[in-house]
């Protein structure tokens, strides 16, 4: 009996001791259950966040991209409208064409300005400062009376260049002729556009302002041109005003600037007078001409060679579009020894060409080209109608056409 109890004490312990190890083994299969669990449950999570995160880059990718799009669109329509007005031939369509691109442009945000370019548009067109356009007197009134000085200019879209040139030649010539009164004609319609659209400032075409001298019943018309020579430009205008002669009692036209020997003479004492401060001995000083297909661009050599024959050996003549060439110009300063260079525009305004052509940062300007040769380079930015004696020579000219009346 004995036995037999402690037979079943022992089966007991034994079930109690299976029983324990089965618990055991539940609890841990159960926490390791738990713990894969949660892992899948983390690396499920963490996959939906990186899926999450990724989608928003990618949207945000895709808006970034529509967005450049859009401005991309927004700045090429602008780009159209400008190259479409920037012609020569003035039709029915042309103010409403400039009003147009203007109000487009103004529509632009900074950042798409940046991305108008076109074959002609830049954001300089409607976007570069040139000076306050209210300061130029475009010379367009009526009520002229019967004699009329008409000068007329190739033109300049700067403002300040402008007035300073172009408004400074007129008035010495109003002042000169207080008989006669004095209006104003340009001859490109690419730049009475320009300012129209982005100013609002209208300027006479030459057309328009023989009209205008015809409507107010002018009798006596002298026509003052302040074109450098007598080239295509200046052959131009001979032939529109001998087409409209009969309009008028009496018709003259004044030489351009460069014309006799004296011209020339009293041009470059005005040149080498307004530079004579940088005339060291170490610097050259080189002048850019507009330069032309036509045989008047022989004014530019002939220019070289009467400077000199003045002793003026460090003053230098090259053309933007023509010869002698920037690269001509560069040759000959190398032969000589010097350190610095002065670059000054050989041209009525301060426009286009001096401020870009020649002053530009491009590398093909004339100021990035001298100064990949090795020079110190300095660029004055002015025209020669902001010279006196400049000035006083287009009055001699209309003075002597003037004269031609009563032959």
């Amino acid at each position: 009996m004995k036995k037999k109890l402690v037979v079943a004490l022992i089966s007991a312990a034994m079930v109690t001791s299976m029983l324990g190890a089965c618990g055991s083994s539940n609890a841990s299969s159960s926490s390791a259950s738990n713990t894969a669990t949660s892992s899948v449950s983390a690396s499920s999570a963490s996959e939906e966040d990186t899926t999450a995160a990724s989608s928003s880059v990618s949207a945000s990718s895709a808006s970034e991209e529509v967005s450049a799009d859009a401005d991309q669109e927004a700045a090429d329509k602008v780009a159209a409208l400008i190259d479409a007005i920037y012609v020569q031939e003035r039709n029915d369509n042309t103010d409403e064409q400039c009003k147009e691109a203007k109000e487009a442009w103004d529509a632009l945000t900074d950042a798409q300005k940046e991305l108008v370019e076109g074959e002609n548009a830049d954001p300089d067109y409607f976007g570069r400062d040139t000076g306050d356009a209210s300061k130029d007197d475009p010379l367009n009134g009526d009520e002229i009376g019967e004699n009329e000085l008409l000068v007329v200019s190739f033109g300049t879209s700067y403002n300040d260049s402008r007035r300073l040139t172009v408004g400074a030649i007129e008035n010495a010539i109003e002042n000169a002729f207080p008989d006669y009164s004095v209006r104003r004609g340009f001859t490109s319609q690419i730049i009475i556009d320009h300012v129209k659209k982005r100013d609002n400032i209208a300027i006479d075409n030459v057309k328009e302002a023989l009209n205008r001298a015809i409507d107010n019943g002018v009798k006596n018309l002298v026509v003052q041109p302040t074109h450098l020579m007598n080239g295509l430009e200046y052959t131009d205008l001979v032939n529109e005003l001998a087409e409209n002669s009969d309009a008028f009692e009496s018709v003259a036209v004044g030489e351009p600037l460069l014309t006799s020997d004296d011209d020339f003479k009293t041009v470059i004492s005005a040149i080498t007078d307004a530079t004579k401060e940088y005339d060291d001995g170490e610097t050259a000083i080189c002048f850019m001409g507009h330069g032309t297909e036509a045989d008047s661009n022989a004014v530019y050599q002939k220019m070289q060679d009467m400077l000199k024959e003045e002793g003026f050996d460090n003053y230098y003549v090259g053309t933007v579009e023509a010869t002698p060439s920037c690269e001509d110009v560069i040759a000959q300063v190398k032969e000589g020894s010097y350190k610095k260079v002065v670059l000054e525009p050989l041209m009525i305004v301060a426009g286009d060409h001096a401020n870009n052509d020649m002053a530009g940062d491009d590398d093909d300007s004339w100021k990035s080209q001298f100064k990949a040769a090795g020079y110190e380079v300095t660029c004055l930015v002015r025209g020669l109608g902001e010279l006196e004696p400049i000035q006083q020579l287009f009055v001699q000219h209309a003075q002597a056409a003037i004269d031609s009346l009563a032959k």
